[in-house]
């Protein structure tokens, strides 16, 4: 630590404060922390204290936007100034408080639990966006939290939630598409939760259902997916087609049929008998296997009047994919069992649009 020069600091302090500018003052903290951000990785605890009373002297004598900053740097840090963290966290102002509440791994539980209590929406939407949430938290944030709060949380994978906080935001989601939305994209949605919103949900949320990408633990976001047997970029379903077609013509082409060609990894028969059986584009077809999400592809199965046998042996199959939880499939036969084949099939139909507009906008970015 620069000894000397946080000494000649601290010593200018009193002056400054009892006589200077507020911008010599926004001055003088600008220089604070700068050495704190020079130093932090070597200080000891008596040195952090040090920079807590400095910190902590200058908060009520500096404008917002300059507090906002401190919040902003001081919340990227796993060890600072820790009453300078509480105060910046409380502060009434959300814009100072945000980074904090949102980033700082220094705040303990029981004050962010203090804060979800008795502070504002922005407050409550700050705290909503950190990387992990105990239950805990999350029930006092759906408890007091307006509707940008619950949808920030059911849009968080690393947010975990109690069977009353899950209840709580099922209920809401009856007046709310775009929460329904998000919480049936949870990778962590217990299955007759999901089945709940599954039966609520309007015609146009399950078909975007096909399309959304889920929200995944914060943890998981940068990890390697595990691929087996990759399919080529392009493949001629030519072939396939033509005896999906003969199949057809015979009267054989049967769930059977197509579970044999999913056990045999024939992956191009898969597509061409799906497409067929559901009357949507290959492509469509090949979207939904290769989606990281199960939903879509377990509506064209239901579509195609196919068994949750041989919807199981399709997934398994699928190439380049990792393989499924025990809740996954838990939550995908949740899923299958809810679904009318009336809905499956319109569903279905309706979502090939939205993949179709979806592939010709990747499409156009590209070119």
């Amino acid at each position: 630590m620069a000894t000397a020069a946080s000494t000649r600091l601290i010593g200018e302090l009193d002056d400054v404060i009892e006589l200077g500018t507020p911008a010599r003052r926004v001055q003088i903290l600008r220089k604070v922390t700068d050495l704190f951000r020079a130093d932090a990785d070597r200080l000891e605890e008596t040195q952090t204290k040090v920079f807590d009373e400095v910190f902590v002297r200058l908060i009520e004598r500096v404008d917002m936007p300059a507090l906002a900053q401190l919040s902003a740097i001081l919340s990227e840090f796993d060890i600072a100034p820790s009453e300078t963290v509480r105060q910046l966290a409380f502060h009434d102002d959300a814009a100072v408080a945000a980074p904090m509440l949102a980033k700082s791994n220094c705040l303990p539980e029981q004050h962010l639990v203090e804060i979800a209590n008795t502070h504002s929406q922005q407050h409550l939407l700050a705290i909503s966006a950190r990387k992990t949430l105990n239950e805990r938290l999350t029930d006092t944030l759906i408890r007091r939290g307006d509707v940008n709060v619950t949808n920030a949380l059911a849009r968080n994978g690393g947010a975990r939630f109690s069977e009353c906080g899950y209840a709580t935001l099922v209920g809401r989601a009856e007046r709310d598409e775009s929460l329904t939305e998000k919480l049936g994209l949870r990778w962590d949605i217990p299955a007759r939760v999901l089945r709940e919103l599954l039966a609520m949900a309007s015609d146009a949320v399950r078909a975007r259902f096909l399309t959304a990408t889920r929200p995944v633990p914060h943890e998981q976001s940068q990890a390697p997916i595990a691929a087996s047997v990759v399919a080529p970029a392009r493949i001629d379903y030519t072939q396939a087609i033509s005896e999906v077609n003969t199949l057809n013509r015979a009267g054989k082409l049967s769930d059977s049929v197509v579970n044999r060609f999913a056990v045999k990894d024939r992956y191009a028969h898969v597509v061409a008998a799906l497409s067929f059986m559901a009357e949507v584009k290959i492509e469509v077809v090949e979207f939904l296997m290769k989606s990281d999400r199960l939903y879509g592809l377990i509506v064209a199965c239901k579509a195609s009047r196919l068994s949750w046998s041989t919807t199981t042996m399709i997934i398994r199959a699928r190439p380049g994919c990792p393989p499924l939880t025990e809740r996954e499939f838990e939550q995908g036969l949740e899923v299958f069992d809810a679904l009318l084949l009336s809905v499956a099939q319109w569903t279905t139909r309706f979502g090939s649009d939205a993949i179709a507009a979806e592939k010709d906008r990747a499409h156009t970015a590209v070119a």
